[in-house]
C-alpha cells in the first residue's frame, strides 16, 4: 500500500463532501439532528483550517417525507417535488442553526443537470460557487428536486457531487456513507467481505462488488458511488468513500490516515483539466494576439486580457473553447472564453477598465482566465509556466 497517495490527500485545500439521506435522516425520513450537528462540527473544523468546503447534502425529500408524515418515499415526480419543497427549507434551517455558532455563513445552491450540460449555465454556476468560496461561505448544494423531471435529473447526489467537484476544481471528493468504505462484497450480507483501502483502477471486479440502493429513502448505493468515482478519477480528483456514522471521519481522512477507500486518479487535477481544454472540446473560434500578450501567456503565466487581442475570428459564445494565435499565425494556447465573439469584436485592444463603458456590463477582467487556459505548442501541451 502506497502511503504517498494518502499524504497527498492531506494537502487538499478545496474539498467537496457529500452526505447521503441515510446518514442524516436514517431509514424513516426523520432528520437526526445529532448527526447533522456532528457533521457540521467536523466541516467547521476543516473550514477553520482555511480549507474551502462545499457540502452536497441529500435529505430534502427525506425531511419532507418526515414532516408530511408519509410512510414511504414518494413514487411520482410531483410527489417528490412536493416533499422536496417542504424538506429543503427544513434542511437549510438546521444547517444555518448549527453553522452559526462557528461563524460560518452558508448558502443554498440548487442545481439541475442542465446547469452542468449547458456550457453558459455551467460557467454561471462555476463563477457563483467560486465567488461564494471567495467570501469564505460554505455552499450547500442539492439537486433542485422541486423542478427537476426525469430527463434532467442527476439521479443521485453521488453523481451530482462528482460533477460539482469538477465544477469547482476540487482537490478532493469525500462521499460519506453508512459503510467504512468500499468492500469486495456487501458486508451486510457477506461476513468475508474485505475493505479495499486504495483503488487505482475501476475493474469489472470492482464494479461487480457494487450493490443497489441502501434504503427506501435513498436513491444511491455503491453502484452510484462507482459512477461518481469514474467521473472524479477521469477529472484527476481523488475520491474517498468513508463512514459518515462516526464523528471525526473527515479529520482522519485529511490527516492522511488509512480511513475509508481512496480512489486514486491517474492524472493530477490540473493536468486532466488542461488536457480537456486542449484536446477534449472542439475549438469554436480564434483570437489573434499581439507579441506582448503572447509573451505574457508563454513566459509569465498570465491570463489573456482584451488589450492583447488583435483580431477575433469565428462565431462562438461564452464558455466555448477558442484557439489563441500569435502574430506569426502559430497556435500557442487554447482556453475557455469569458465573452462571446460579438462582445470581443467590440472590446479587443481595449483596457479592461473600459469593458463596462463599451458593453454596458463588466463580468470579467480577463477574456480567458489562466485557470481555463492551456499552452499548446507542436500539437502538445507544454509544462505550466
Amino acid at each position: 500500500m502506497c502511503g504517498c497517495e494518502r499524504a497527498k490527500v492531506k494537502e487538499a485545500r478545496r474539498i467537496v463532501v457529500k452526505v447521503g439521506t441515510k446518514i442524516i435522516c436514517g431509514s424513516r425520513g426523520q432528520l437526526d439532528l445529532r448527526r447533522v450537528e456532528s457533521l457540521v462540527q467536523d466541516l467547521a473544523a476543516l473550514w477553520e483550517e482555511g480549507r474551502d468546503i462545499i457540502l452536497v447534502s441529500s435529505g430534502a425529500i427525506g425531511a419532507g417525507v418526515g414532516r408530511l408524515g408519509l410512510s414511504r418515499k414518494p413514487r411520482t415526480i410531483p410527489e417528490k417535488q412536493a416533499a422536496a419543497a417542504v424538506g429543503q427549507g427544513i434542511l437549510m434551517q438546521h444547517y444555518e442553526t448549527f453553522f452559526t455558532p462557528h461563524r460560518v455563513v452558508v448558502a443554498q445552491v440548487l442545481l439541475t443537470r442542465e446547469d452542468i450540460t449547458d456550457r453558459e449555465r455551467y460557467l454561471n454556476a462555476r463563477h457563483t460557487l467560486q465567488s461564494l468560496l471567495g467570501f469564505r461561505v460554505i455552499p450547500i448544494v442539492n439537486e433542485n428536486d422541486t423542478v427537476a423531471v426525469e430527463e434532467i435529473r442527476f439521479g443521485d447526489n453521488d453523481t451530482l457531487a462528482a460533477l460539482v467537484a469538477c465544477l469547482v476544481d476540487a482537490d478532493l471528493l469525500i462521499l460519506l456513507t453508512d459503510l467504512d468504505g468500499y468492500y469486495t462484497a456487501d458486508p451486510h450480507k457477506n461476513k468475508d467481505a474485505e475493505l479495499i483501502p486504495e483503488i487505482y483502477e475501476i475493474t469489472p471486479e470492482i464494479e461487480a462488488a457494487a450493490g443497489g440502493c441502501g434504503s427506501a429513502l435513498a436513491t444511491g448505493g455503491m453502484e452510484t458511488k462507482i459512477t461518481a468515482a469514474k467521473v472524479s478519477m477521469q477529472a484527476g480528483i481523488p475520491l474517498v468513500i468513508a463512514s459518515g456514522m462516526r464523528k471525526g471521519t473527515l479529520q482522519a481522512v485529511l490527516k492522511g490516515e488509512q480511513t475509508g477507500s481512496l480512489f486514486v486518479p491517474r492524472e493530477d487535477r490540473m493536468k486532466a483539466r488542461k488536457l480537456w481544454i486542449a484536446f477534449g472540446s472542439p475549438v469554436q473560434g480564434t483570437l489573434v494576439v499581439d507579441a506582448g500578450a503572447a509573451g505574457a501567456l508563454l513566459k509569465k503565466g498570465k491570463s489573456l486580457l482584451p488589450s492583447g487581442i488583435v483580431s477575433v475570428e469565428g462565431s462562438f459564445t461564452t464558455g466555448n473553447v477558442v484557439s489563441i494565435v500569435d502574430p506569426a499565425g502559430q497556435e500557442i494556447a487554447r482556453g475557455i472564453s469569458n465573452y462571446n465573439a460579438q462582445a470581443l469584436q467590440l472590446i479587443k485592444g481595449q483596457n479592461s477598465r473600459k469593458i463596462k463603458e463599451i458593453l454596458g456590463y463588466h463580468d470579467y477582467d480577463e477574456v480567458v482566465h489562466r485557470d481555463n487556459l492551456t499552452i499548446v505548442l507542436d500539437n502538445g501541451t507544454r509544462e505550466e509556466v
